[in-house]
């Protein structure tokens, strides 16, 4: 294929340029719909996991092998996107992370409510309440999605989707994994209503993660590191388990603990559930 070269953009006063910086503010990412993807290998997710950019911003100076990664340009293009090339310091300008390998792209925000998810039999689905921190959010996904769980629901969400440190901790698979948010009321009852199991994290009980069954449909919760889950969650919970811990510290990280349990529920799930 031909590529047809771009004007170069070489200020960041250009006003596209400058709506990308709006794009790190949730307020404007929520007005628009749209939020940012930056980074070759989340953008390349993206595109496998069906996602369709409305512009991509590129520039070779900053790119690893820019010989081979610039057929992503050339694909995008053919998909409709609009495309720019920039000059260094421009990209640089509007990057939000720290060395940036010259991909930056906007797409539609992931917006939608538990309802909207469709769950295959025995669902493994993970809740996250209230937790905070994007990074948090981000690992999990990560999680999610090498274990194969049906879907996250950020519950009484304190960020969105589309938060830009999200999507870059996510490494892009929020795109890649059925995601959605919900207050605590709207995801209980639309577990109770297809049948789901609800498995609490926490630290007070005596149950531990592997004394439970995990095979069948199931939703693993996990709270906030500051305060945990609700007590209206936790009064829904059909099991209460903990992770053992023997070091001085009483928790984990969020993102940790649902790995760890998230991975008991895939060993039981592959015929290793213990007597």
């Amino acid at each position: 294929m031909c590529r047809v070269e771009e004007l170069l953009i070489t200020s960041a006063a250009n006003p596209r340029l400058k709506s990308l910086v709006g794009l790190r503010r949730r307020r404007q990412r929520e007005e628009s719909g749209l939020t940012l993807i930056e980074g070759f290998e989340e953008l390349e997710l993206a595109l496998t996991a069906g996602v369709a950019p409305k512009a991509v911003f590129y520039c070779p100076d900053l790119m690893l092998d820019p010989a081979n990664r610039l057929a992503v340009i050339d694909a995008v293009r053919a998909g409709g996107a609009e495309v720019y090339r920039l000059g260094r310091a421009a990209f640089e300008k509007v990057a939000y992370r720290e060395g940036p390998d010259g991909f930056l792209a906007v797409v539609a925000s992931v917006t939608r409510s538990p309802r909207e998810l469709e769950l295959p039999p025995n669902a493994l689905v993970l809740i996250c309440q209230g937790v905070e921190k994007p990074g948090n959010l981000g690992a999990m996904l990560r999680t999610a999605d090498a274990a194969g769980v049906a879907a996250v629901v950020a519950c009484d969400p304190v960020t969105d989707w589309g938060n830009p440190n999200l999507v870059r901790s996510s490494k892009g698979t929020v795109f890649s994994v059925p995601v959605a948010s919900g207050t605590t009321d709207e995801t209980l009852g639309w577990l109770r209503e297809r049948g789901v199991s609800l498995v609490a994290a926490t630290p007070d009980t005596s149950t531990e993660h592997t004394g439970v069954d995990l095979t069948g449909p199931v939703a693993i919760a996990v709270g906030s590191e500051k305060y945990g889950l609700t007590d209206d969650l936790m009064a829904r919970a059909a099991h209460r388990v903990r992770i053992p811990m023997v070091g001085k510290a009483n928790s984990l990280n969020v993102a940790t603990s649902a790995a760890i349990i998230i991975y008991e529920a895939v060993r039981q799930r592959s015929g290793g559930r213990r007597s």
